[in-house]
């Protein structure tokens, strides 16, 4: 309980919480990685134990309370596997655009079913050809009558085949100048006609995450389903990524001291040469670097968390946070798997699935190259 946002009711939460995926989640984890998908049956769960958007107005269902509980719910479910992302997608990422941007009669219709897990949400950004330069997707809706027509195409969507509510970012005016202007966001649900899925696609790692391609050809979405106002998408989306990208640094530094926690007990138990491997001197050094590592990335995170919560700008820490933290989770992913030699690469040590979930880290939520331009930028160069 050292960080300063967390007191003893948080603590009492984490507790609680641990019961509950040491129940729903551990025993399980392994076939979901095995099904490519996490049941519904388990999203359910965490709603109706109220564990999905604990944040939001009780008035739509959520628990009225502080961020430190998301903060719990998203570092506990990394300690079970990098896979459950997609619930702090759903509960830190697309539900803030609806709880901050959206009407009275969207947030009544939508919140209340995504705090019980009967509503998944999505948000689709990536396009085929665009990645980072959002400003250049193609994706269009057009203003007809009651509905605009949407035509396109997004993919890399976390939640993408489970996904009821997607909030996409379109195209509304094709020739704003500059082009960033005419972006608007669009909350299209399951059902929608000329919306249908493609592809679940197939990664590296993270396999029990539904990963998934959208498709929108002609689709008819009702002009109540705008998001804010026409043309204010980009910034809407310039301002969350920030929480975004704050929660690809919590899993990466959670990955971090899963991976140090692992490794010290293997090297430990681990013989070579009439003794355990812990006694050398290399295994030593290497062990004490990424214990380092670990714990001044939790330092700066925990702050950064801080301030964050207490409203600060912090766009420019978030940025390094998401690459340093990132950064040091793929470096420690490497030498974690070195240390456990041969049955690192065996997929019934935990290690193996930590080694091929990590790297994505660093490319989804922004690059770590385009974190860098941020930093370079806010510091004045």
């Amino acid at each position: 309980m050292s960080a300063m946002y967390l007191n003893e009711e948080h603590e009492i939460f984490r507790r609680s919480f641990r019961k509950f995926l040491e129940k729903e989640a551990y025993p399980y984890y392994e076939q979901w990685e095995e099904n490519r998908i996490i049941p519904r049956e388990f999203w359910l769960k965490m709603g109706e134990q109220g564990f999905l958007c604990p944040d939001l107005d009780e008035k739509y269902g959520g628990s009225g309370v502080d961020w430190g509980f998301s903060v719990i719910i998203n570092e506990e479910l990394e300690r079970v596997g990098s896979g459950l992302i997609g619930i702090g997608l759903h509960n830190d990422i697309v539900i803030p655009y609806i709880s901050s941007f959206g009407t009275d009669s969207q947030k009544q219709k939508w919140l209340p079913r995504c705090a019980t897990g009967e509503i998944i949400t999505a948000i689709a950004m990536t396009e085929p050809g665009t990645g980072s330069d959002l400003a250049s997707i193609k994706t269009t809706a057009k203003l007809e009558g009651e509905h605009y027509i949407v035509n396109g195409q997004k993919t890399f969507i976390t939640n993408g085949i489970h996904a009821d509510l997607i909030i996409v970012a379109c195209k509304t005016n094709p020739d704003a100048v500059p082009a960033h202007k005419g972006i608007s966001l669009l909350a299209i649900e399951r059902g929608a006609l000329g919306f249908t899925r493609g592809r679940k696609l197939n990664k590296v790692g993270l396999h029990c995450q539904d990963t998934a391609e959208l498709i929108f050809e002609d689709c008819i979405v009702p002009k109540e389903n705008l998001i804010g106002q026409e043309g204010q998408g980009f910034q809407f989306m310039m301002e969350k990524l920030q929480q975004e990208r704050l929660i690809v640094a919590i899993a990466a530094q959670v990955a971090s001291e899963e991976m140090l926690k692992m490794t010290i007990d293997y090297v430990k138990t681990r013989q070579a040469f009439g003794r355990s491997i812990s006694q050398f001197q290399n295994t030593q050094f290497k062990i004490a670097e990424i214990a380092t590592d670990v714990e001044m990335g939790r330092t700066f995170l925990d702050q950064l968390i801080t301030e964050h919560m207490n409203g600060k700008d912090v766009v420019t820490k978030v940025s390094m946070a998401k690459w340093k933290l990132t950064e040091n989770a793929r470096k420690i992913a490497v030498e974690c798997m070195q240390l456990h030699g041969g049955y690192g690469y065996m997929e019934e040590y935990e290690i193996a699935r930590r080694y091929r979930d990590i790297p994505v880290a660093s490319i989804y939520a922004g690059t770590n190259e385009i974190m860098k331009t941020i930093i370079a930028k806010n510091i004045g160069l």
